[in-house]
């Protein structure tokens, strides 16, 4: 493994978007990313963004939101309501969302969706934030789930053992209204962490991984 401190010499804040079409799935794709930077990068700004929620999903979202981002230097949080799974029909008024989002933020990364997730919903999510952003670093997560398609990404974050079980244990408590599906327990959350962490190698033994397709020196 090659590592790489892409942010080492950097003395202005860093500048960090954060996207999720639905209310957990930025927790769920890197939250342990998150409470990373917040702790080795004590300056980071983050502005994070959910698309779609309904008001129990929305107070959840809130509630959760706040706790992985204690301890940032800055964090702006938006909800919205766009319909949850129809994404594609209703494409061009969440392309117009997006240019909002690029004239109110700079970052200098983004972690977004996985292009080739099977949802829909996270698909398109995607695509968007590669039509809007161009001069950023677009890293892309990846969430579980029945449609089985996880892949062989090519960027790892390591993470120990505790921010793991942090990053689980509030999933598990602030999304509450989630826990009627299959595959929402602790062991699916952790077991995709380990899996990550022996393919990376890494010194805590688990880490969240990501899809970087362009990468620029």
């Amino acid at each position: 493994m090659i590592e790489l401190n892409l942010f080492q010499v950097k003395s202005d804040p860093l500048k960090v978007l954060c996207l999720g079409a639905h209310s957990d799935d930025i927790e769920i794709g890197c939250g342990g990313t998150i409470l990373k930077f917040i702790r080795d990068y004590p300056t980071t700004e983050f502005h994070w963004v959910v698309f779609s929620s309904d008001e129990t999903r929305k107070k959840e979202a809130e509630i959760s939101s706040r706790a992985f981002l204690a301890g940032s230097a800055s964090s702006t949080v938006t909800i919205k309501h766009f319909r949850d799974g129809y994404f594609p029909y209703i494409g061009a008024e969440l392309k117009e969302d997006f240019e909002g989002i690029k004239r109110e933020f700079t970052p200098d990364v983004i972690l977004t969706h996985y292009r080739n997730d099977l949802h829909q919903d996270h698909r398109l999510v995607s695509d968007l934030t590669w039509n809007t952003f161009r001069d950023q670093m677009i890293l892309e997560y990846e969430i579980p789930k029945y449609d089985g398609d996880l892949g062989a990404p090519n960027l790892f974050v390591c993470l120990d053992e505790f921010d793991c079980n942090r990053k689980v244990k509030s999933i598990m408590t602030f999304f509450a209204s989630q826990a009627q599906n299959h595959w929402f327990t602790e062991d699916t959350l952790l077991s995709i962490l380990r899996l990550r962490g022996i393919e990376s190698n890494a010194p805590g033994r688990y880490a969240e991984a990501f899809y970087c397709r362009k990468l620029l020196f």
